[in-house]
């Protein structure tokens, strides 16, 4: 029995010393990058965690939340083009663009959230896609957003710098989930809701509110990151930063690495644009990654549903289990 207590304590602290050795290798590599890529692949890195970043987002509402939004793309394109305004028309910094962008953003969540958040399932589902396409019509037709002429930002060719604000901007949505969603009483009302919501108002969680808040900060980054985008490619156009493919991809990702977890976006984020980035550059542009990323998600569906990440770390946590196992066989 003390050699098994004495054997025990490894398999406790491996797992964390892992975790953080990874996180250290990974940022480590994330910062040599640029310095070691051709631009090609600078901006396939800089997708990667432009996505990794959107595909957290939207974890916030539909993985932490259960909650899915088929809408989540118009807070994307609403901070691209409100950046654009700011910085065109109303001359003001970039920066200042991409916090107005934020909170634009944040706040037409919880303008739309009031009322649509009070429907379940399906229903909630049609009413963002519904507010997705209203949003891209309107940008359609206004003047101020160009309407189907789309908006020339000034441009700014420096592939490093944006690498290093997007790099920047999904740290901090990362550590901000971490920190609120991982850490925090607000994280576990939020699972009380996804598993059981009648239970969580029974025991005095102010559901609406707090669905509310959760709506509203996965809006709130979309934004910023539309705004960083827009700036980025110089030109936007309401199908390119409004289309229905930009929630699509948020949700795919979000589904592939492992909804409801902090890793599970980015690794979902990292294979989806890798394998589709690949596939584009050996065929071209085409639809062919469409029918390769469903197959993934059908496999993962049917053999994994807890996504890639659940995968690994059932791989990693065994010996864990394995001496859990030991340990009650033994008293017993």
């Amino acid at each position: 029995m003390k050699s098994l207590k004495n054997a025990q304590t490894p398999a406790h602290s491996s797992p964390s010393f892992l975790r953080w050795g990874l996180l250290g290798l990974v940022l480590l590599i994330s910062l040599l990058l640029p310095w070691t890529l051709s631009p090609l692949w600078i901006r396939i890195a800089t997708e990667v965690l432009m996505w990794a970043g959107l595909a957290q987002s939207w974890n916030i509402i539909g993985g932490y939340t259960g909650y899915l939004s088929f809408g989540h793309g118009a807070f994307f394109g609403v901070g691209a083009y409100i950046t654009g305004i700011t910085m065109l028309h109303l001359g003001l910094p970039f920066g200042l663009g991409l916090l107005i962008s934020g909170m634009a953003a944040a706040l037409m969540a919880v303008i739309i959230g009031y009322p649509t958040l009070r429907l379940r399932g399906a229903y909630f589902a049609i009413a963002t896609w519904a507010f997705g396409e209203m949003i891209r019509q309107i940008a359609t037709i206004l003047e101020i957003t160009g309407g189907a002429f789309g908006m020339q930002l000034p441009a700014y060719l420096n592939l490093p710098f944006f690498y290093y604000l997007f790099l920047l901007m999904t740290g901090l949505i990362y550590l901000t989930i971490y920190l609120l969603l991982e850490r925090s009483p607000f994280g576990y009302k939020l699972l009380a809701i996804r598993e059981h919501e009648e239970a969580a108002e029974m025991v005095g969680v102010d559901t609406v509110m707090i669905k509310i808040k959760a709506f509203g900060l996965s809006a709130f980054f979309p934004g910023v990151l539309g705004g960083i985008y827009a700036y980025w490619v110089t030109y936007i156009h309401p199908d390119s930063v409004l289309g229905a493919v930009i929630t699509d991809f948020m949700v795919v990702m979000a589904f592939l690495g492992g909804i409801g977890s902090l890793w599970g976006p980015f690794l979902g984020a990292g294979v989806v644009q890798l394998v589709n980035r690949y596939l584009w550059l050996v065929w071209g542009e085409g639809t062919f990654y469409l029918i390769v990323i469903g197959a993934a998600i059908c496999a993962v569906v049917l053999f994994i549903p807890s996504g890639i990440i659940g995968l690994l770390e059932s791989q990693i946590f065994q010996p864990r289990t394995a001496w859990k196992e030991i340990r009650k066989k033994v008293k017993w």
